[in-house]
């Protein structure tokens, strides 16, 4: 190894990229300025993990989370190398939902992977610790991960604890379905203020199986992170040890020359795909693992939720459509016992290699099994739903596919007449002046990656509909996309969306639409003839946006059947 101001070129193992800004004469105005940072002349000759953190106060999902960065230096610390602490943005789902500002959103996911890239490649970081609170946190940086292909584990910033309100656990959604109650005249304005002021008591990610929670789960399901890291509280004794470990393991990673590569492998995903599927999660689900998988070079498609939703049941009885929150999953041992429950069964891939340098099924040796008489995880025999939740469906509404989220409580088919909205905003003011009525299919259209542009999530018109009391009675199909905190009848992602000419835009108001999610068929039951003459009169609405951040996006962005990229060969 050379000397701090040696002239050999001083390229440890295990400085395979820091070396190339720390040793050498040459690089003294770098030292100078590491120096001014904390650096000791000690630090120069170890390895260098950034870690990433999205800290902000601008959502209770990441306020905490220069904390837990502070714990994760502290663990590459310990371990030997040298931690460098970095920021990168966040935005809220929650606040900005059915806001034009929602449009932001999944265009974070590609600023957050750019920004993580950007700043661990110019600083010639060894190793990564990626910490991540609200939805597109987890996706951003997995994507950038992958890209780097650099020793890395992902922590996830935990899970909120409910709110109360009259003994009863309450969430970010229970305020949007309260809105929608008090439409129907069931909550006034005092409830409505009650809910709203308790929802939300700390820190932590939205408390049921919605995006966040689905996606770190996921990622732990794929090996980048640690064992449980899905399924701890963001105030808890658990999670700064978790940061801290996450620390180390990236130190050993490094040590081992592990590499993202070597864990994100196709089998990986589909791990991934089947505890997502059994937990019940998010349609952003194929979205993100979509994209990250794209980001590793891993070729993975819509029809991989279809085969693998074929043999895999939704076991957890987790909120939206189910009555639990994840802190009672936390409660009874975390994600860990279903993983090994579904090995066991065969359903998962345990030789896929992690990030604690072990397989997922040593891992998953010894774990315990969940205490009886608990009612968050059901039995294999006996799940809450035989298939998996996420269907594809294809038709001539969807050449390309679309994504539904079936609980089955919803039925499995539904056929009504259209109720056309060029935006969301407009589909929510119908809903809730009382437009909307039983049977109608409710098309929310130009909100796609393009269109939009930033397919927002219309978690906003779904939980009206729920709090309307038309859960079952209504459908809504769109080009955007829905929170996890979404449920009931509803379908998006559809593919050829509307802005690029897709049928979608081709739907007027009383045309008959057919949902089958047994034949996985979206279906608009118009002649082709009629279609082709529509088609003929159709024109692309002008762009919402050409300048800035969106209309970059917009030019760039791919369709949502590819995972809504734009970092495309």
């Amino acid at each position: 190894m050379a000397k701090r101001n040696g002239t050999g070129c001083g390229c440890s193992g295990h400085r395979q990229y820091s070396a190339a800004v720390t040793d050498g004469v040459e690089r003294a105005a770098s030292r100078a300025m590491l120096h001014a940072v904390g650096f000791s002349d000690d630090d120069f000759q170890k390895s260098q993990v950034g870690i990433a953190s999205t800290w902000s106060m601008v959502t209770p999902c990441n306020m905490h989370i220069d904390k837990l960065a502070r714990e994760a230096e502290v663990g590459v610390n310990t371990a030997g190398a040298k931690g460098v602490i970095f920021n990168t943005i966040t935005i809220s789902d929650g606040i900005s939902m059915g806001t034009e500002g929602m449009k932001y959103s999944l265009v974070s996911r590609e600023v957050i992977a750019d920004s993580i890239e950007t700043v661990s490649g110019c600083e010639a970081f060894d190793g990564l610790v990626a910490i991540g609170g609200c939805d597109k946190n987890m996706p951003g940086c997995m994507i950038a991960i992958a890209r780097l292909n650099r020793p890395a584990v992902f922590v996830y910033g935990g899970t909120i604890l409910p709110g109360v309100h009259k003994n009863q656990d309450v969430d970010i959604v229970s305020v949007f379905e309260a809105v929608g109650g008090h439409a129907r005249g069931d909550v006034d304005d005092k409830e409505l203020h009650e809910i709203e002021s308790c929802a939300i008591p700390g820190p932590g990610s939205c408390g049921g199986m919605y995006t966040a929670n689905t996606m770190a789960s996921a990622i732990e399901a794929l090996g980048m992170s640690l064992p449980n890291s899905s399924a701890q509280a963001a105030v808890s004794p658990d999670k700064k040890k978790d940061c801290q470990e996450a620390g180390a393991a990236v130190v050993h990673l490094i040590e081992k020359g592990i590499t993202p590569k070597d864990i994100m492998t196709r089998a990986a995903f589909l791990n991934a795909i089947t505890v997502v599927t059994a937990l019940g999660g998010s349609t952003n689900a194929v979205l993100h693992l979509l994209a990250m998988a794209e980001a590793a070079g891993v070729r993975l498609k819509l029809d991989d939720f279809t085969r693998i939703g074929r043999k895999v049941p939704v076991l957890a009885d987790l909120k939206p459509s189910g009555k639990h929150v994840m802190a009672d999953l936390v409660r009874i041992g975390g994600t860990m016992p279903l993983m090994k429950m579904l090995l066991d069964a065969g359903l998962l891939d345990g030789s896929c290699l992690t990030v604690t340098g072990k397989t997922l099924a040593q891992n998953l040796r010894g774990v315990k099994r969940y205490p009886k008489g608990q009612t968050v995880i059901r039995s294999l025999s006996n799940p809450i739903k035989p298939t998996g939740h996420l269907v594809v469906l294809y038709g001539n509404l969807a050449p390309e596919g679309a994504v539904a989220k079936i609980s089955g409580k919803e039925g499995t088919s539904f056929e009504g007449k259209a109720k056309v909205f060029a935006s969301e905003e407009k589909a929510l003011a119908a809903i809730l002046d009382g437009r909307i009525r039983k049977g109608h299919v409710i098309v929310i259209r130009y909100e796609g990656p393009k269109g939009g542009p930033g397919m927002r999530e219309m978690l906003s018109p779904t939980s009206a509909i729920m709090g309307k009391g038309l859960g079952r009675d209504v459908a809504l199909i769109t080009d955007g996309r829905f929170s996890g905190g979404s449920h009931g009848f509803v379908v998006g992602h559809i593919t050829p969306e509307a802005y690029t000419g897709g049928p979608l835009a081709l739907v007027k108001n009383g045309d008959t639409i057919s949902i089958d999610a047994g034949k996985r068929k979206l279906m608009l039951h118009v002649s082709e003839a009629e279609l082709t003459r529509r088609q003929t009169v159709w024109r692309q609405p002008k762009p919402r946006y050409t300048r800035g951040v969106l209309g970059k996006y917009a030019r760039e962005v791919g369709p949502a059947s590819q995972g809504a990229i734009t970092d495309r060969p």
